[in-house]
């Protein structure tokens, strides 16, 4: 297929885009194991104990700061056991929120950029490949962070994180030149399926590796060596099938090198912003976005907690459930996008949000120690996780001004991380409050009932034809 403009309709033959789209799904499978394997499982433990045995051993050698003895004669938690970092002193247990912190923060500051280079170059698959693999060596790296070695830990994952920041903002600006307007829907959720599927099945090997580790001769800490190990290569080889499939669509827009490619990057990216305020739609519905993906992501990061603490289930039954939120997610995220099909995606987005509101007002009647009531609700979760995040994805992608596709996807991944403080805030503030989870969790359901709203309101078909975008059949 020949490189084409960047008008509108810029996708090619019927048996091209099927090829190019199903080359496509396979990076959500290559990538999906790092925000599930790295950051949510083995990332915070594994470099949090590391931390800790820094400052133990810095406590050996220096005396009983920064980690002072109980009154058993041991040390205290992590959190009273302090690392230093260029002078300053914070302590081990919270490092990992940190480190997530200041990573967000380098995200925000190089991943716009490199959307607007790859909006500029003709080679934006070259780009995918390059961050990806970047990524990936990152993670696979991790594991050989041992003994007190926390700051190449922390290295390793901030150049990991910006690999998969890039990464997916590329990836995602690839959706407008493979499919057409009627095609997205579909196209958005099989990739996220596809992504939790994988990303299920890799994590599926890495615990039973974490659970018998004994068995075979390993540490925890080996186990999460492996399993770094294990994401990286999963990373690498699965992102050759999407750049096998895929091809570079969009012209160049000068004959750039070098600093010029840089220099037009910064460009791009201002006259994106002062251009931005044209398309007041796409940013009403990325508002709406950004209220409800808050309440999406505050619900899987805490329901770990919400298990533990409140409900006094034991770490068995919450490795399970998080398997069992992986694999329902696949299934949801079809479902997703069959019921698109009919009804299209705005309906299908707010039947969502809908389902979410009874899903988390649930969560509160769950009673302490039942297990199977809270399979059962993390069955729900997984049936409208992927699926809501996969329809706005291409949903979004039909509000994005033709040509702005990497820029406008960075501004929505970016948006994403930096509003996600609001619903921990909030569920931190109201069980600080309450003294207890339930009324916590429960406070959620404000997320979804406001964007649920704001979605009614959101003229989507409006904003397609503000931007220039052909309107699908069915929206």
């Amino acid at each position: 297929m020949s490189v084409v403009d960047d008008s509108p309709e810029t996708v090619g033959s019927a048996p091209d885009r099927r090829r190019e789209q199903r080359g496509w799904v396979w990076y959500d499978w290559a990538n999906s194991v790092f925000p599930t394997s790295v950051i949510t499982v083995f990332g915070a433990l594994y470099l949090t104990a590391v931390a800790g045995d820094a400052a133990k051993a810095d406590r050996a050698t220096n005396g009983p700061n920064p980690c002072p003895a109980d009154g058993n004669g041991g040390t205290n938690k992590l959190v009273d056991c302090q690392i230093d970092v260029f002078g300053l002193h914070f302590q081990a247990g919270s490092l990992w929120g940190y480190l997530l912190a200041f990573a967000t923060v380098i995200q925000v500051l190089i991943v716009p950029l490199m959307g607007a280079i790859a909006d500029r170059t003709q080679n934006k698959k070259r780009m995918l490949a390059v961050s990806a693999f970047g990524g990936a060596t990152a993670t696979l790296l991790m594991s050989l962070v041992a003994g007190t070695n926390w700051q190449l830990g922390v290295i390793l994952f901030i150049l990991g994180n910006i690999g998969y920041g890039t990464s997916v903002v590329i990836y995602y600006s690839f959706i407008p030149e493979i499919a057409t307007a009627d095609e997205r829907d579909g196209l958005s959720t099989r990739g996220w399926a596809f992504g939790y599927l994988g990303s299920g099945l890799a994590l599926l090997i890495q615990l039973v590796v974490y659970t018998f580790h004994d068995s075979l001769g390993l540490t925890e800490g080996n186990s999460a060596q492996i399993a770094f190990l294990l994401s990286g290569i999963w990373w690498a080889a699965f992102t050759l099938i999407p750049l096998r499939r895929l091809r570079n669509h969009q012209r160049p827009h000068g004959p750039e090198h070098g600093a010029s490619v840089l220099r037009g990057g910064f460009r791009e990216l201002g006259n994106t912003i002062k251009l931005a305020r044209a398309y007041p739609l796409t940013l009403a519905f990325l508002g709406t976005y950004l209220i409800y993906t808050d309440g999406i992501a505050t619900v899987a990061n805490v329901s770990a907690q919400y298990g533990s603490e409140e409900l006094n289930l034991d770490q068995t039954v919450l490795i399970t459930t998080i398997l069992i939120v992986q694999f329902v997610a696949f299934v949801g995220g079809m479902l997703h996008g069959l019921v698109a099909r009919r009804l299209g995606a705005k309906r299908t987005i707010m039947i969502s949000l809908a389902v979410w509101l009874v899903v988390i007002s649930a969560a509160y009647f769950v009673q302490a120690g039942q297990e199977v009531q809270f399979f059962l609700l993390a069955a729900g979760i997984g049936l409208v996780l992927g699926g809501t995040n996969a329809l706005s994805r291409s949903l979004f992608s039909q509000l994005v001004p033709p040509g702005k596709e990497a820029q406008y996807f960075s501004i929505y991944e970016i948006g994403e991380r930096a509003t996600s403080w609001m619903g921990p805030l909030l569920f931190a503030a109201v069980a600080g409050a309450t003294g207890s989870y339930r009324p916590a969790i429960i406070s959620l359901v404000v997320f979804f009932f406001v964007g649920l709203v704001l979605m009614f309101f959101v003229p989507v078909r409006r904003a397609i034809q503000a931007v220039g975008n052909p309107e699908p059949a069915i929206l």
